[in-house]
């Protein structure tokens, strides 16, 4: 009988799970009338559509939680592939070059996301209220990737959709968004990922300090790569360094300095209209024909070509 009972309460617990998702979906499909991501107006909340499956594209990731609505997608870092869909979301807890594809998606049901962008200082603050509240960091390994994806709850997707429902309510929402970006925070933080969040959060802990490698490189990806200048200022060993870094993005540093180089060199030709070779010298290249060779291999087409292509709406890529 025991039995039967955690039955009949997980079934009602998905009904209430598939009751959110329908309002959830409704109030963003009200909001994200075309294809494309559009950051709404309640600050840091971004919403996604697409209306057909998607080529695979390339992106960074700043901090962030990220909730498929509706449809699905697959996420590669480096060798890692996560393929996520609704009821389920993904955890970005540091600055992450990614490949992205929407994989189901139709104009009858489009793909549907959103994304909060996250604050580290707030998770950190967060970290630091919980204290000993939550005590499972002695079951998380010591580093984690930087993406991880678990079920969403139903806690945690009804602050969500609570979220999303202030764009009707301009009213309430100087008040209630702050509160509510706090409680889905709250929420993922005591979750199936938070020890992993914490431990990102945590000042001694190697994804902490992998964490603080990563914001430098950010920084100065113009300038020279020096592993033991990076490991010295986090207090590291260069091997030590290396290994965890890779662990939390799937690369070594010198493919993520790559990354973040040639994503800047496409933003400076779109939103700058500068010529590939002045855009190359920008990102800190010394040979414009390096940098068209890496720019194809990373983005599937040369420089111009690609940016011609994004101009015309021929590249448009999957929303996060």
């Amino acid at each position: 009988m025991a039995h039967h009972s955690l039955s009949l309460s997980s079934s009602g617990q998905d009904i209430e799970l598939e009751q959110l998702r329908s309002r959830l979906t409704r109030t963003v499909l009200r909001h994200a009338p075309e294809d494309g991501i559009e950051e709404s107006t309640l600050s840091g909340l971004h919403l996604g559509r697409a209306n057909t499956p998607t080529q695979c594209t390339s992106a960074i990731y700043e901090p962030c939680l990220c909730v498929i609505v509706q449809g699905s997608k697959t996420i590669w870092l480096g060798d890692r592939e996560i393929v996520y869909g609704p009821l389920s979301y993904l955890v970005s807890s540091v600055h992450l070059p990614v490949l992205g594809q929407v994989n189901v998606a139709s104009p009858g049901e489009p793909f549907l996301s959103i994304r909060l962008d996250v604050d580290s200082q707030e998770v950190a603050d967060l970290v630091f209220e919980l204290g000993e509240a939550v005590s499972d960091e002695d079951q998380c390994p010591e580093i984690n990737c930087g993406l991880c994806m678990a079920p969403i709850d139903t806690a945690m997707l009804d602050a969500t959709t609570r979220l999303v429902e202030l764009l009707d309510k301009p009213a309430d929402t100087p008040i209630m968004a702050p509160l509510i970006r706090r409680e889905i925070l709250y929420r993922a933080l005591i979750g199936e990922m938070g020890a992993r969040m914490r431990k990102f959060a945590a000042a001694d802990s190697q994804s902490h300090r992998v964490s603080k490698v990563i914001a430098l490189l950010k920084d100065r990806y113009t300038q020279p790569l020096r592993v033991r200048d990076l490991a010295d200022q986090v207090n590291m060993s260069e091997s030590s360094l290396f290994h965890s870094f890779k662990q939390v993005t799937r690369m070594s540093p010198l493919q993520f300095q790559k990354k973040l180089r040639l994503h800047e060199a496409r933003r400076l030709m779109l939103s700058e209209g500068l010529e590939a070779a002045t855009a190359s010298y920008r990102v800190g290249y010394e040979s414009p024909s390096q940098f068209s060779r890496e720019y194809s291999r990373m983005f599937g087409a040369p420089p111009r070509a690609h940016v011609q292509s994004l101009l015309t709406g021929e590249g448009v890529g999957a929303p996060a």
